[in-house]
């Protein structure tokens, strides 16, 4: 699994599973790009890993800007000389809510920053592998399968979005026998995304059923980047078009277990 030697671009690393994809990346020996949309969360997180005796820069973008996705390419060629991993990480979510719920505007920016986002990272890159060699990794989730995923709907459909995406492409590069383009589903991980979560108030005596998924499906932190590293660290044009789901089937069925259990109980709750 060792990355040394590699450069790893990763947007919206400045918490969450990015930040752990970041960190298990420059454990591993890579130098690490981490960007976000937030100066401080950028400055912040290059302390943070300079301070572990990691090589990393931080650039401010936001990926639903192609001229900002652009410009942290320029950065990561300028500061660092090469680019061996792109992972499309950045996203957002609009809580647990009904789709009429939400606004036109945090509709268009869930969309725009999920996977226009991914389109922009993978239409500057995927030109710069090709010639280079390396891997894409996209970052699916609840949803990407085309399964119903009600009050998360516009989040689910982005998802389901970018698994599509993420399998033209690599159709559309298969010719390209130094390219990887893949997508990495962590499953459901107990980061800050979950905290104050967004809940519309026909739901709000169910919001409690989030940390019982958790529970009953969630995966470690430190586990989703090791296992992204894992994916990333792989000879680039081994694997293509493959989406690969952390959650396992022996957990998805003791999961499925408790979640049964606690509906019998009446530990969870119904909308």
């Amino acid at each position: 699994m060792s990355l040394t030697g590699k450069v790893v671009v990763v947007t919206g690393s400045t918490r969450g599973i990015g930040r752990a994809i970041a960190h298990a990346a420059a454990q591993h020996g890579a130098t690490v790009v981490v960007s976000s949309r937030s100066a401080g969360a950028v400055e912040s997180a290059v302390v943070e890993m300079t301070a572990r005796a990691a090589t990393v820069s931080g650039f401010v973008a936001n990926v639903a800007h192609w001229e900002e996705v652009e410009a942290l390419k320029a950065h990561t060629l300028a500061t660092h000389g090469r680019i061996d991993v792109w992972f499309n990480n950045a996203g957002v979510s609009n809580g647990y809510r009904l789709m009429d719920e939400e606004s036109d505007q945090e509709l268009h920016d869930l969309i725009t920053i999920n996977l226009l986002g991914h389109m922009y990272g993978a239409k500057t890159m995927i030109p710069y592998f090709r010639e280079h060699g390396g891997h894409l990794m996209n970052m699916c989730g609840r949803g990407w399968k085309g399964e119903a995923t009600p009050y998360t709907t516009a989040y689910a459909a982005s998802k389901a979005a970018i698994a599509s995406l993420t399998r033209s492409l690599a159709a559309e590069n298969k010719d390209a026998k130094n390219l990887s383009i893949n997508a990495f589903v962590p499953g459901m991980v107990d980061t800050d995304f979950y905290v104050d979560i967004k809940c519309s108030p026909r739901l709000e005596s169910t919001k409690g059923n989030i940390r019982l998924a958790l529970d009953a499906f969630g995966t470690p932190l430190p586990e989703v980047g090791e296992r992204a590293v894992a994916l990333i660290a792989e000879q680039p044009g081994r694997t293509t078009g493959k989406v690969y789901a952390m959650l396992s089937p022996g957990k998805l069925i003791s999961g499925g277990a408790k979640m049964a259990w606690w509906g019998m109980t009446g530990k969870l709750k119904r909308p």
